[in-house]
């Protein structure tokens, strides 16, 4: 566990392609979507927090506090990385805080240790997570000095993509390694976007148990 480090995690989608919901409340192996995130990501970080919209009282059963989205319009995942930016800033003693999408249940057990050891010696910059040579821009470690900056660029520019604000500021690339199980390689950021997709995390799911 890294305790100068808050964790949030991002489940303010929309989920158009699920059929709208919460994806992170579905049924995967025996418990919820989010209840995997959580798992994985919980023992890694400090204080840990759900960046979601709406009625707080339906992730009750996740038992994480749950920040709404400081931007009004559903600005998207930057707009939850800002709201956990600010939040943290103002309700703890962290330095940074590592975002986590929230449909990833497979996310690398050793996410902050590594994001945060990229940036050992680069105070101020941002950390990324890849995966197969993909950049993944909502798994990243933020400097917490950065939320004036991204409020500015969120609010008065008015630009959502995620990738835009890492590419104006220092930042370093992570690789993490793929998954093996059942003799297949598994993208650990694979997240889920359809019926399709959950019955493949179930299946991954089972062939990863001892």
């Amino acid at each position: 566990m890294t305790k100068d480090i808050a964790g949030v995690i991002l489940a303010g989608g929309q989920s158009r392609r699920m059929g709208g919901g919460d994806k992170g409340l579905l049924a995967l192996g025996g418990g919820s979507l989010l209840d995997h995130v959580v798992a994985r990501f919980a023992v890694q970080v400090g204080p840990l927090v759900l960046s979601a919209n709406g009625d707080p009282a339906r992730f009750a059963g996740v038992g994480l506090p749950v920040v709404a989205d400081t931007v009004k319009g559903f600005a998207g995942p930057l707009a939850g990385i800002l709201t956990g930016l600010e939040w943290a800033a103002a309700n703890t003693a962290c330095e940074a805080v590592v975002t986590a999408a929230g449909d990833t249940p497979f996310l690398p057990e050793n996410l902050v240790e590594r994001l945060a050891a990229a940036v050992d010696e680069r105070p101020g910059a941002i950390a990324v997570a890849c995966s197969g040579g993909k950049r993944h821009p909502t798994f990243a470690l933020w400097p917490l000095g950065l939320h004036d900056a991204l409020r500015r660029f969120l609010v008065d520019e008015d630009v959502r993509r995620v990738s835009a604000f890492i590419d104006r500021h220092d930042f370093v690339d992570v690789e993490f390694p793929m998954l093996i199980s059942g003799g297949h390689l598994h993208d650990p950021f694979f997240n889920i976007n359809t019926s399709d997709d959950l019955a493949r995390a179930e299946r991954l799911l089972q062939s990863m148990k001892p």
